[in-house]
């Protein structure tokens, strides 16, 4: 509790500094996804400097929505489910990009870890949205063990390590989709106790 105290201040501090430019949390949203189609265009054409250079700052853009709103008081639904459907955008670009590259099998085929790390990303969201719409959940979930930014940081490890060996990136990409079906299944776990629980009060 006490280190995500820490990090909203700092949010918050990065996001006075920020709303100066007077750009708003959704066009930094809007930037993360823009800055996501350029490192896929990059990473499509095997500039892998340049294209972990534009996901960084795709990642810089996601963090600074989410600091400005803060600092400016403009957090609104609206932004947080944009925010939600870019980050799953993001991630799904990239991971999309990866296709059109002549990766090593590792166990198997590239393309199954590939389809493994997007669908269980998308499963971590759908998870907590089925949830939500079942009237199973009255609180958030605290963030789990792998939350999104150890994502973020295995997508950005599987472009800038691409520019040494692809064998990297499908190492990258295979521990990718381990840890973000691992988020999901913990995830799912915990809602159907809390389900199981709310059943036993009824």
């Amino acid at each position: 509790m006490l280190e995500k105290e820490k990090f909203n201040n700092f949010s918050i501090k990065i996001g006075n500094l920020l709303k100066k430019f007077g750009i708003s949390p959704n066009m930094w949203t809007f930037f993360a996804l823009v800055f996501a189609l350029v490192s896929a265009f990059f990473i499509i054409n095997q500039k892998f400097f340049v294209a972990s250079l534009f996901f960084f700052l795709s990642a810089l853009a996601d963090f600074f929505d989410g600091s400005v709103a803060r600092a400016t008081n403009k957090t609104t639904l609206f932004g947080a489910y944009f925010d939600t459907i870019i980050d799953r955008y993001v991630e799904a670009i990239i991971l999309f990009s990866f296709l059109f590259l002549p990766l090593p099998s590792i166990f198997f085929e590239s393309k199954v870890w590939i389809f493994l790390a997007l669908f269980g990303g998308l499963m971590t969201t759908y998870a907590k949205a089925a949830a939500k719409e079942k009237d199973i959940l009255e609180k958030e979930l605290p963030t789990n063990v792998f939350g999104r930014a150890v994502r973020t940081f295995l997508l950005f490890f599987a472009i800038f390590f691409s520019s040494f060996s692809l064998v990297y990136t499908t190492y990258v990409i295979l521990l990718l989709s381990l840890v973000s079906n691992f988020t999901a299944l913990e995830r799912i776990s915990r809602i159907l106790k809390k389900s199981k629980f709310r059943d036993a009060r009824s």
